[in-house]
């Protein structure tokens, strides 16, 4: 089954991530605490992306961005696997 997610820019260009997190096998809540941990890290704009199939994620990670202040800059789902393009909040 293919969800439809928000029309992202897929450009490549513009999603080339600085660090790559695979969290398939994961359920909620982990992927976005894992995720979280990882962007705490990382510098102002940095681009993390992740992979997950837990089927509540995109819903997560939507609002793991708009509260945190973080850019989704790609959300894609192809045969059950999620990806997320995100870039940390510059501030």
């Amino acid at each position: 089954m293919t969800q439809k997610l928000p029309e992202f820019n897929n450009n490549d260009a513009d999603n080339a991530a600085d660090i790559e997190m695979n969290l398939t096998g994961m359920k909620c809540p982990l992927p976005v605490l894992k995720a979280r941990r990882q962007i705490n890290q990382m510098a102002p704009s940095a681009v993390l992306k992740i992979t997950a199939d837990d089927p509540a994620a995109p819903l997560d990670f939507e609002h793991f961005c708009d509260t945190g202040g973080h850019q989704l800059r790609s959300s894609t789902e192809q045969a059950g696997i999620f990806t997320f393009v995100i870039a940390k909040s510059a501030g």
